[in-house]
């Protein structure tokens, strides 16, 4: 049976930003939002200013903005005067540099210091800022940093040996390095000491009064086989980090708030860096890896209130069987959410019994630039479902014509791609030097996500996947959340990817692979068992046919389950671009 509606009451809703969903949709305009923001003279805007210097007037000064904890508990504290001046010691040495306005700054770095003080740095100076996953190897750096034409990166020493170095000689535009942690007997000719040259520069800095539509963020999202796409984002971006913040999260100035996402992927700069600063919110960082007590336990010391965090880590604390309200005092923790993938049903049950409240999805992409369509604090939850579109942003289900028009699908529950209208002000304006790649997003008006989706009679829209990911069987389009989110309400499941698998007759059939619990193993007996769960559930037509165990399934660095690498190592089909594979149980 589907899962219940989880109904608001009961849920502290006191003071929410979004209090009226249906009254903020009918009066919203992104102009009145924008003036939520100083700006600068002359109509400038720059999203540093607006995350920091603006504050510096106000008691927010010294108020904690940053809280980063080393792998070794460590702490290191930032006030918004401190990152303030920090970032501006960074803008002033990109000018020292002889950087330009618009010119690139790439890190490649963990979640450290260095990493969000080049961030908001490369901002205050008008240049653009593009991060780089710490955990990429030479190939992926080389086609990021030579298609973004990066002038700067900050590093390591040591990730410069095993990751820069191998192909620095293709990087003939890589003008400086910067080292975090000095330079050492491995450092690269010309290398710069990040500290050093830190410590030599300005604390204050006036802010290039960059426009609105000046180039501010260069992010890259994966291509399935080709070469990654560098998303386009501009300083206006700001206006839509900041309001989805309060709308999406319902972040406030007193809230310690936890993004776990890292800053190499979008959420970890929208909202791991910029909403959270903006609405004067003090951010928690971990420099360490996923460890289910360890996360625990920071949500428990640093009182965090707002936490946003990623599918994955959601069920391998599932998985891991934690009871967090027996062994932890979460009682500061109000709002929780989740970002990456779709969030299974099965997780957001399991989230009111483990901490009381439920984790709310959300849906955007990294072509968005910002939260799109959420389940909100003040609005009920219906498990598995992204919830609704936010004030200010238009969302439908079209088909594609075979002319190549749009028609809208009026029709509840009728399956068709997710479009949004633009006009938000994070929409990406281009990828990067590929002009036919970006128009070929748009059509008759209409931004066509590429994912698939159906909207409910009361407004809920829901995601069935990836147009490339849905299986045709036997006339039926069966999208792959739909059969995972089945499997993993027996509770024997962890984990669940589907896949279609060539059929001569149905066209294809439905491969499932499994990850079971820990002290579960796998037999016979236990698949025979999940796979008539999957029949009586889903049907005969829609649950698989075949299923495989598995200790682990392939992920991207963001979290999604990487169905097209499982479909291509089945069939023995080219893997395609894996510069984002974070891990890999084959």
């Amino acid at each position: 049976m589907p899962f219940a509606t989880i109904a608001k009451t009961g849920i502290a809703t006191d003071g929410a930003r979004l209090p009226d969903y249906a009254r903020a949709r009918r009066s919203f305009s992104w102009a009145n939002a924008r003036t939520q923001l100083a700006g600068l003279p002359g109509g400038a805007l720059n999203i540093a200013h607006e995350a920091l210097d603006r504050h510096l007037t106000t008691d927010l000064a010294d108020k904690l903005a940053l809280r980063i904890i080393g792998r070794d508990d460590a702490v290191q504290d930032f006030t918004y005067r401190r990152l303030a001046q920090e970032s501006s010691r960074f803008a002033d040495l990109l000018v020292r540099l002889g950087v330009r306005r618009g010119e690139r700054v790439f890190t490649l770095l963990g979640r450290q210091a260095p990493l969000y003080v080049t961030a908001l740095g490369t901002l205050k100076a008008g240049a653009v800022f593009s991060p780089l996953f710490a955990a990429f190897g030479p190939e992926p750096v080389l086609a990021r940093v030579g298609k973004g034409d990066g002038r700067v990166l900050v590093t390591t020493e040591a990730l410069y040996e095993r990751k820069v170095a191998p192909v620095r000689a293709q990087l003939p535009g890589l003008r400086h390095v910067l080292l975090d942690g000095g330079c050492g007997p491995r450092a690269p000719a010309g290398a710069l000491d990040f500290e050093a040259e830190l410590a030599r520069s300005a604390p204050d800095f006036a802010i290039v009064p960059t426009r609105p539509d000046d180039m501010a963020l260069l992010h890259f999202t994966s291509g399935t086989t080709g070469k990654p796409k560098g998303a386009v984002h501009v300083h206006e971006a700001v206006v839509a980090h900041h309001i989805t913040g309060q709308y999406a999260l319902d972040l406030h100035a007193d809230d310690v708030f936890w993004c776990t996402a890292d800053p190499g992927w979008v959420t970890g700069t929208s909202y791991g860096i910029i909403a959270p600063l903006t609405n004067g919110a003090t951010l928690i960082v971990d420099a360490a890896e996923f460890d289910a007590e360890r996360w625990l336990r920071i949500l428990q010391d640093q009182k965090v209130s707002v936490w946003y965090t990623a599918p994955t880590a959601i069920r391998m604390l599932m998985k891991l069987g934690v009871e967090p309200r027996r062994h932890y005092d979460l009682s500061h923790l109000r709002f929780m959410s989740s970002v990456g993938e779709p969030l299974n049903p099965e997780a957001v049950v399991w989230s009111m019994e483990a901490f009381g409240r439920p984790f709310h999805d959300n849906w955007w992409q990294t072509e968005t630039g910002g939260i799109m369509i959420a389940n909100y604090l003040t609005m009920d939850i219906r498990p598995g479902s992204m919830g609704k579109p936010l004030p200010g942003v238009e969302a439908a289900i079209v088909r594609r014509t075979a002319d190549g028009g749009i028609v809208e699908i009026a029709e509840a529950g009728a399956v068709g791609e997710l479009a949004l209208r633009p006009g938000w002000p994070s929409m990406f304006r281009a990828y990067l030097d590929e002009p036919e790649r970006y128009a070929k997003c748009f059509a008759q008006g209409w931004y066509l996500t590429g994912d698939l989706a159906s909207r409910d009679g009361d407004g809920y829209f829901w995601f069935v996947g990836r147009a490339d990911d849905v299986i045709k069987s036997a006339g039926h389009l069966i999208g792959p959340f739909e059969v995972e989110s089945a499997l993993m309400e027996h509770p024997a499941v962890a984990e669940a990817a589907a896949i279609g698998m060539p059929d001569p007759v149905a066209g294809e059939t439905v491969k499932a692979f499994i990850v079971l619990k820990a002290g579960r193993a796998p037999d016979d007996g236990l698949r025979k068992e999940i796979l008539g769960h999957a029949r009586r559930r889903l049907g005969p037509a829609v649950a698989p046919r075949e299923i495989a165990f598995r200790d682990g399934l392939p992920r991207t660095r963001s979290g999604k389950i990487m169905r097209r690498l499982l479909k291509a190592r089945e069939l023995g089909l080219p893997e395609g671009d894996l510069s984002t594979l974070e891990s890999d149980s084959r």
